[in-house]
């Protein structure tokens, strides 16, 4: 358990690494309450994006000036009009040397990189099976499903692994799928599988999760594509911009259907995919403060906490929420998800998260009603569970004082006794 000394002590450091990336360094006091946190953390990524521009002037869309060199920290950039043939050089995201990435392409969001790379397939496979675990992240099964006519989704458990398909098969490996699920899935002697796509973007860039996913995609011979939303987890709890990435993992290549001069197509279409959808990268949405071990150490320090808080937060509502439907444990481990025993429809969700939020907020609490995952504070929202058909209101644990957490986890079980469940 951390202290709630020692907590500030961590945060003030994540302050100073933010701080050391502007040319003139603010003045900054250790704070003393959750809220100092959150405002200097995010007056001083304001100001990081602000320097970033005044820097930069000369990187205009038209590329207007050809003594332009922009750069973010460790990130340099070069391109012509629009960022269509953005070429991006500095630190990978991931803990990765140079003998596992191939490559690495960028784009605006973490969405922006798996719609177009599912439009590449396209290109260079014509169609393909996507078999999804339950519980996968419903917009990019929305995506595959509606947009995706060329790609047959699946959605199913391990069994699915073993099927004879006549078509080429890819695995959607998911961080928001459940335990026991992506247990199965990392722990099949040698899945049916000619190409492994999976979403990191729940799992800390050093998890070691990911590391698994990597030996076992070798271990097996299936080429590995990892996409990831960049905007939550690698940056330190300030959102700090849109910016998503495509890494394809240098492998040995056992599959039948699959040869290193199909995966440099793909390479290839993905690019032109994300030039011609206007999906390239912002380059001052890459944080200038990422690559150096201070940055990972406060990064797993920061995932660690909420891991832990969220760990104490899943036992409390099972023993105290008992009769309200029991929420899928999901592996990555940053939210939980509160059910009723009536039925919520998204309109009640919506409304339950807002109230929850504004009431326990008034009392003092560190909690707000907003989407996404990560931060300082506690973030609510309504969840759709696609595989149930059932509405519940989701909780972003966050990264607080141990104390403080478990404060703030009694007060929204007695709250949502008391007014939902």
């Amino acid at each position: 358990m951390e202290s709630t000394d020692a907590y500030f002590d961590r945060k003030l450091e994540e302050l100073k690494l933010l701080n050391s990336c502007l040319a003139a360094p603010l003045s900054l006091d250790r704070p003393g309450s959750v809220a100092d946190v959150i405002r200097s953390k995010f007056q001083l990524t304001a100001a990081l994006r602000a320097a970033h521009e005044i820097q930069d002037w000369k990187a205009t869309e038209t590329a207007w000036s050809g003594s332009a060199r922009p750069s973010s920290g460790p990130f340099s950039f070069q391109y012509d009009y629009q960022r269509a043939d953005l070429t991006v050089d500095g630190p990978s995201f991931y803990p990765l040397d140079e003998q596992h990435i191939r490559q690495t392409i960028y784009a605006a969001s973490g969405m922006a990189a798996i719609a177009s790379l599912l439009l590449a397939f396209c290109k260079s496979m014509g169609g393909a099976d996507v078999v999804a675990l339950p519980n996968s992240y419903a917009e990019t099964l929305e995506l595959i499903d509606g947009y995706a006519r060329h790609l047959r989704l699946v959605v199913g458990t391990v069994e699915n692994f073993s099927a004879n398909y006549n078509s080429r098969r890819v695995l959607l490996l998911d961080s928001c799928i459940a335990s026991r699920d992506f247990r199965d899935a990392i722990n099949c002697r040698k899945p049916l599988f000619d190409l492994i796509v999976f979403d990191t973007t729940c799992f800390a860039n050093s998890s070691g999760r990911i590391a698994q996913v990597v030996r076992r995609s070798r271990r097996w011979g299936i080429p590995l594509i990892l996409v990831r939303s960049h905007n939550k987890l690698d940056s330190l709890g300030a959102e700090y911009g849109r910016l998503g990435s495509v890494t394809f993992v240098r492998n040995s290549f056992a599959s039948e259907g699959i040869s290193p001069s199909w995966l440099e197509q793909l390479v290839t279409e993905t690019s032109n995919a994300i030039r011609l959808l206007g999906n390239a990268a912002l380059p001052a949405h890459f944080p200038p403060f990422i690559g150096t071990s201070h940055y990972r150490r406060l990064t797993r320090s920061r995932t660690a906490s909420i891991l832990r808080n969220g760990r104490f937060s899943s036992r409390h509502f099972a023993s105290k929420l008992r009769g309200v439907p029991s929420q899928l444990q999901r592996v990555h481990g940053l939210y939980v998800t509160l059910g009723s025993r009536e039925p919520l429809d998204e309109a009640a969700a919506r409304r339950a998260a807002a109230a929850m939020s504004e009431e326990l907020s008034a009392l003092g609490f560190p909690i707000r009603h907003a989407g996404s995952f990560g931060f300082d504070f506690a973030a609510t929202e309504w969840f759709h569970d696609l595989a149930t058909d059932r509405y519940s209101v989701r909780i972003a644990v966050p990264d607080l004082p141990s104390t403080l957490w478990s404060d703030l986890t009694h007060a929204i079980g007695d709250w949502w006794l008391a007014s939902i469940s």
